[in-house]
């Protein structure tokens, strides 16, 4: 993580890890379709990196549903958390994952298992009933997939070097989160405001745009359609995680089926929630036009490069518009 003064940094191994791939692609075409290829492949990279923790949770969990002994002695659900922690600690150990970044894991930890208490109570998902390693109907692994989320959020920042333009006070962003999350609870009561709120969160970010550097270039996105986006791969790994029965919808009860595209709107808001305690801890950062090509790594070789790219390109590529 990092001030509100300085970039974000790579960890060691990443730092290791970011200047082999930098030797190699600093000797393929600077320009051309090549080029955007690269672009290309990078992100693919980066983004893949950066869901290391949620791609590992769920590569157990599927591998569980399909080749967990039935009869063994020792229940899935503790198999499942166990494995969780493991992977939380060799994050930490291999230098994955710093130790500021864990309190934000663990933030998200306690957030989701307070949520996960709630839902299952009243009937909203349910769990297999098996293990001891669980709070009530809760096995303690569910709070390690909301875990996963805060770790891709923090570990984002620092690959792309988010930087925001026209990002909302952080106070309103605060109040819509609390509001959103609140709404989880209290939906089950009274008026269900999710639609209403998803208005308010499109008036509070809808002016902010989010750059983000990938190998030679800057980029620029509107920051609603970040949030679609990473709600919509959430809501694909759900559905890998209902079909691997790590938990079950009511409507799957009596058969797996995908889960409903409406959920979607869930995941869209718990983003919201998520982004907001990223920033409270590690503060949002404007983009710095004075030095364009400050990417994490980035050599004096590269700066030339990309000052001299920069007259013949533009230094902001668009992903939409």
């Amino acid at each position: 993580m990092h001030t509100p003064s300085e970039p974000a940094t790579l960890t060691t191994a990443e730092r290791a890890i970011d200047a082999r791939f930098r030797a190699v692609l600093a000797r393929l075409p600077q320009r051309g379709p090549i080029s955007w290829l690269i672009e290309l492949a990078v992100f693919g990279l980066k983004q893949a990196w950066a869901c290391v923790f949620g791609g590992a949770m769920l590569a157990v969990i599927f591998a569980a549903h399909l080749w967990y002994p039935a009869d063994a002695v020792f229940a899935r659900n503790d198999f499942l958390t166990l494995a969780a922690v493991a992977i939380q600690i060799a994050m930490v150990a291999g230098r994955l994952e710093t130790v500021r970044e864990l309190r934000v894991v663990v933030l998200f930890h306690l957030v989701g298992t307070a949520m996960e208490l709630f839902k299952t109570h009243i009937g909203s998902w349910s769990y297999a009933p098996d293990g001891v390693l669980r709070l009530g109907a809760v096995p303690l692994f569910s709070g390690f997939m909301y875990a996963a989320v805060g770790s891709y959020l923090v570990r984002v920042n620092r690959l792309f070097d988010l930087r925001f333009a026209r990002y909302p006070k952080r106070w309103v962003t605060a109040v819509v989160a609390v509001a959103i999350y609140a709404n989880f609870f209290t939906n089950h009561y009274v008026f269900d405001f999710r639609w209403l709120l998803i208005a308010v969160v499109a008036v509070v970010f809808g002016r902010c745009v989010m750059q983000f550097r990938i190998f030679r270039f800057r980029w620029r996105m509107p920051l609603l359609l970040a949030f679609v986006l990473v709600a919509f791969f959430i809501w694909l790994a759900e559905n890998i995680a209902t079909w691997s029965h790590a938990w079950l919808y009511p409507s799957q009860l009596g058969g797996w089926q995908p889960v409903s595209p409406a959920k979607l709107a869930s995941w869209f808001l718990l983003m919201i929630i998520s982004v907001v305690m990223v920033t409270w801890i590690s503060p949002p950062q404007p983009p710095d036009d004075r030095q364009p090509a400050t990417a994490v790594g980035a050599d004096p070789a590269e700066l030339r490069l990309d000052s001299k790219l920069r007259g013949a390109h533009r230094p902001d590529r668009t992903l939409a518009g």
